[in-house]
């Protein structure tokens, strides 16, 4: 792993261990922390649901196992600030780690429906978001709370969206959010709150500092801040990273494999993926490998002749609404590095 900080504990695995990893290994998947890892014990944990429900609940793990359907969902999880290190060759971002391609991953989670556990407590007419409070403390803010956020009730109600105490078949790992966890598939990870303690039904979205402050994007232009409204981040928008072979790789020039990952949330799926050679003048098609499910990335793969000398490769992907990324990260540049969907490129030399 390439970590990026210890408290809170931040890593990415480098692109050649997600490479052919349709499902991310638990040792392979990107770590991203605002606190402290806590300290849970699952026997002395409890699930509060609470707020504008008819039923306040308080779950134990046995609680929610015996008592909901269990469900298995294929999901990708994505950071907002993947792909982040292509922007800070833009110009820099202070204090926000330099992400590569890699905080990215993809998992099979096992848990109880979101919804089932919600129709228990009965909302009322009036929720109109769900909201998470894990138990891992941040202290970015003064005074420090604990991490949280929120999403529609129309997204929470969702058959995808799990409390997950499982992921590739194994019991959720500390790190990743043990005893319990919100999996909230399409929607960047930020929303996917680990250590998990309590579900509040709300008229308005989360009032946490990572839900109204944080994850927002905002103007490029200070000049713009307080006129135009910053973009509070939800649904992961389109994007591809090359995986294999690597950014500043040697190879032997002639027929190379080229692999990598593309993915799209808010229910919208990857149509298409090309590779250029010659900085976008010309496009050629990948191949998309089999999705493992609706809410996941797809793994694509093609060959090209490289000559002898330099190449750049670059991967842009479509959507099935016939949307594309930008070519240029100057364009997609903001204050704190979300939401890199610029074409990924890697360079290569093939020779001696």
């Amino acid at each position: 792993m390439r970590v990026h900080g210890t408290h809170p504990y931040n890593a990415e695995p480098p692109p050649s261990a997600l490479a052919g990893q349709v499902i991310t290994p638990l040792d392979a998947f990107y770590a991203r922390d605002h606190g402290r890892v806590p300290v849970v014990d699952p026997a002395a944990w409890r699930l509060t649901v609470d707020g504008l429900v008819e039923r306040p609940l308080e779950l134990t793990l046995d609680d929610l196992r015996a008592g909901f359907p269990e469900r298995t969902v294929v999901a990708t999880l994505q950071c907002a600030g993947n792909r982040r290190a292509g922007l800070l060759a833009v110009r820099d971002i202070p204090g926000e780690d330099p992400w590569g391609p890699g905080a990215t991953s993809t998992a099979s989670w096992t848990g109880a429906g979101l919804r089932d556990v919600l129709a228990r407590a009965g909302l009322t007419p009036d929720a109109a978001h769900i909201a998470f409070q894990g138990c891992d403390v941040s202290t970015e803010m003064s005074p420090p709370q604990p991490f949280g956020g929120s999403v529609p009730v129309i997204k929470a109600t969702a058959p995808e969206v799990l409390l997950a105490w499982a992921m590739n078949g194994e019991p959720l790992p500390p790190v990743h959010g043990a005893p319990l966890r919100v999996v909230v598939p399409g929607w960047i990870g930020a929303r996917s709150v680990k250590w998990l303690t309590r579900v509040t039904a709300r008229a308005t979205p989360s009032d946490n500092y990572y839900q109204a402050v944080a994850y927002r994007l905002l103007p490029a232009d200070p000049g713009m801040n307080g006129r135009a409204e910053a973009i509070t981040l939800g649904p992961v928008a389109l994007n591809s990273a090359i995986l294999s072979p690597g950014d500043g790789a040697r190879l032997a020039p002639g027929r190379t494999e080229i692999t990598g990952y593309a993915y799209t949330g808010g229910g919208r799926a990857v149509a298409r993926v090309e590779v250029s050679l010659d900085g976008g003048s010309t496009w050629h098609p990948a191949d998309l490998g089999t999705s493992p499910g609706p809410w996941a990335w797809r793994h694509w793969r093609a060959t090209a002749d490289l000559p002898e000398g330099r190449t750049t490769i670059a991967v842009r992907a479509w959507d099935d609404a016939a949307a594309t990324q930008p070519e240029d990260p100057r364009t997609v540049w903001n204050p704190k590095g979300y939401a890199n969907t610029s074409w990924h490129r890697v360079t290569v030399t093939c020779g001696p």
